[in-house]
């Protein structure tokens, strides 16, 4: 590619685990547990969905707080303990046994999309809902346990991206968790973010709730309770970690007993996502506050006149605003023992211990997939390995089955290769966002190589990877090659990600860089080549998405940057498919940026060395496009006519979008039922199991 990428701030920002409850305090800060029961990453009894299975030991696990109350009826909360152990890795399979009226306990062995997008599965009573290590993935949807429910476990899942474009949305109720009316229910280790309403609402009633350690992210409403005239919830919220949220942090309206003990809220600095309050005790709540830790949240803790906060040993660091408390509330303990961490351990303990866990005892609950390995990166030698490279070198040639390298926090600035022998590699970043983590080179195509000649735009790559299987999440690959201080060098495409490989799956990343950013390949011009992008960023200004793989950008943001010279100019995709293959398809997404209106192309053709026989494709479609696209979004490249390839979009809104015309073609009803996201992905659902 030719021609020359300060990353724009974004509205919208994403982030990413000790199964702790009834697990002594010391064990759960040092990621230690002691359950008796992995959720299919170690051990190896097997589970069959489509018969009795011995239940493993986690599945006996009981709620701690209200949710361990005798009460109405029910005697503690513990799920589908006794009832047949399933495993399920569609909607359908989900929503048969969820809604079945015998108890089960239902293993997520995967990614569920939900459809419609929305859809809240109607859980009925005595289930275990829980995810298989941190393979659970609910996206686009979630749970609703409506009135009566009751003695329900949802457990170590994450529920993400039922988010419509719209931050403070009034028209689509698409919750991740919702009661109306239930009760027993606990909570525990989910990732919880990127929803269109709420992440957590206990509403009408419902009562005997537990909530704890969860990661609640990413949402302009995070947790509400009440919406009742009565004072009758009961609820602890424990261990959570709440970060980058708005409001409702959490809400709680007319509450008998709310214990909040332990959580950590942060809003972090210079992001789009800003605090309006912490935690809100609202009517008649009598509210509880303990040992928890506020940093930087606005209002922190404010109260109607009516409700009551009792505070204590909280640590409020960079807040401002309101911070109040007063009136008389109850002693927790008179209802249930509990144990209290220091407030000002929380982060670690927090950013270690919340969310979803690879495992949570000790005997597998599923074989279908051969165990995984992790390896462990840390710079300052608390892994295993200090480069990402390194632990890369540590995996068998030919690896059988999954090797997770989990890279710890820090900049690692280094070139990261994963050759074709080594397949079913996943790099995961373990920050609580993925800026945590990040891998940077500054190598460009002109960049002169040690032994003679230059790198070339394909070997400029901070990471490549030759590898099928291989998935990236939860950190950012970066090129930070400076065009203005090389001017010298001829040949500045500066690639931050090169695959070269079938089934890649990148899902929550950033990957930023100037020109040439994301180079999506295949192995060989006949071999295929499909690569899935989700729920990321791809950052650039010059034919920074490109390459001939089989490629879908789908629920991501595209950030249009101005050029090293602060001109706005440039393009987005530019595909060199192969001649009866499909290309690339961006669907669901973003694109924005702070660049001029009217100065960027979606795409042109490239046709690689002037091979005529290419046919490249670009589809855009079901995206909001800014002011900075073009009214003629398509143009030439090279001496090849865009007209002559395949270059269309489908129902994009936004100010940068545009009707139909000979300069901008647009799909049919019935041309676009045959580019769905399913049909670039030809029979592979990609997972993170």
């Amino acid at each position: 590619m030719s021609e020359p990428r300060s990353t724009a701030q974004h509205r919208r920002r994403r982030s990413r685990t000790a199964l702790a409850v009834g697990v002594p305090l010391a064990l759960t800060a040092a990621g230690t547990f002691a359950y008796g029961g992995d959720l299919g990453i170690l051990g190896s009894t097997a589970l069959q969905a489509s018969a009795a299975t011995a239940a493993p030991a986690w599945a006996a696990d009981t709620a701690d707080g209200f949710a361990s109350v005798n009460s109405l009826g029910q005697n503690g909360t513990y799920g589908g303990r006794g009832g047949q152990v399933v495993t399920v890795k569609t909607q359908a399979e989900l929503e048969k046994y969820a809604t079945a009226t015998q108890p089960y306990v239902i293993v997520v062995a995967g990614t569920i999309a939900m459809n419609p997008v929305g859809k809240e599965i109607k859980v009925q009573s005595d289930k275990t809902i829980v995810g298989q290590g941190t393979a659970g993935h609910i996206v686009g949807g979630g749970f609703f346990l409506g009135q009566g429910v009751h003695n329900v476990i949802i457990r170590n899942l994450t529920i993400r991206d039922a988010y419509q474009g719209v931050w403070n949305d009034k028209d689509h109720d698409f919750d991740a968790i919702q009661m109306d009316g239930a009760h027993h229910v606990w909570i525990d280790h989910n990732d919880l973010r990127h929803m269109a309403d709420g992440l957590i609402d206990v509403r009408k009633d419902s009562t005997n709730v537990t909530v704890s350690w969860n990661k609640l992210s990413d949402n302009n409403k995070t947790f509400g309770i009440g919406w009742t005239e009565n004072v009758k919830t009961d609820i602890t919220i424990h261990h959570n970690w709440i970060r980058e949220t708005e409001q409702r942090n959490p809400s709680t309206d007319n509450a008998a007993h709310a214990h909040l003990y332990n959580n950590f809220l942060e809003d972090a600095p210079n992001t789009s996502i800003g605090s309006s309050y912490g935690n809100y005790s609202r009517g008649s709540t009598r509210m509880v506050l303990e040992n928890s830790y506020f940093q930087g949240i606005k209002n922190p803790v404010i109260k109607d006149s009516g409700a009551t906060i009792v505070q204590r040993g909280n640590v409020f660091s960079g807040t401002s605003g309101r911070n109040e408390s007063g009136g008389s509330a109850f002693d927790p303990k008179t209802y249930y023992p509990y144990t209290l961490d220091r407030a000002a351990d929380l982060s670690s303990i927090l950013k270690s211990a919340a969310g979803p866990r690879g495992s949570i005892g000790t005997a597998a609950v599923s074989t279908r997939a051969a165990a995984a390995t992790t390896l462990t990166v840390a710079q300052d030698g608390s892994g295993q390995y200090r480069t990402v490279q390194a632990a890369v070198n540590a995996v068998p040639a030919n690896n059988p089955s999954r090797v997770v390298i989990a890279v710890k926090p820090g900049t690692y600035r280094e070139l990261v290769k994963v050759p074709s022998n080594k397949p079913h590699v996943t790099i995961q970043g373990t920050g609580g966002s993925r800026k945590d983590t990040t891998i940077v080179y500054n190598n460009a195509a002109g960049t002169p190589k040690p032994g003679g000649g230059t790198y070339g735009t394909g070997g400029s790559a901070t990471v490549a990877v030759e590898a099928d299987d291989f998935q990236a999440r939860n950190l950012t690959i970066s090129n930070d090659f400076d065009e203005k201080a090389n001017q010298s060098i001829d040949g500045h495409q500066a690639v931050a990600l090169r695959t070269a490989a079938d089934k890649v799956f990148l899902d929550g990343i950033i990957v930023s860089g100037d020109q040439d950013t994301l180079l999506l390949d295949t192995a060989a011009k006949d071999k295929l080549g499909r690569v899935y992008v989700s729920n990321s960023y791809v950052i650039g200004n010059v034919d920074f998405i490109f390459g001939r793989a089989t490629a879908v950008v789908d629920r991501s943001v595209i950030t249009l940057k101005k050029r090293w010279n602060g001109t706005s100019a440039g393009y987005i995709a530019a595909p060199s498919t192969s001649a009866n293959r499909k290309g690339f398809l961006i669907a669901n997404s973003t694109v924005n940026g702070d660049v001029s209106a009217g100065s960027f192309h979606l795409g042109r053709p490239w046709h690689a060395g002037g091979d005529a026989s290419l046919d490249p494709q670009t589809t855009v479609r079901n995206t909001s496009l800014s002011n900075a696209i073009k009214s003629a979004p398509w143009t030439d490249m090279s001496g090849f006519s865009w007209k002559d390839d395949r270059f269309a979009e489908y129902k994009n809104s936004g100010a940068g979008a545009g009707s139909a015309s000979p300069d901008r073609p647009h799909l049919t009803d019935a041309q676009a039922a045959n580019q769905e996201v399913a049909d670039w992905l030809a029979g592979w659902t990609p997972s993170t199991s």
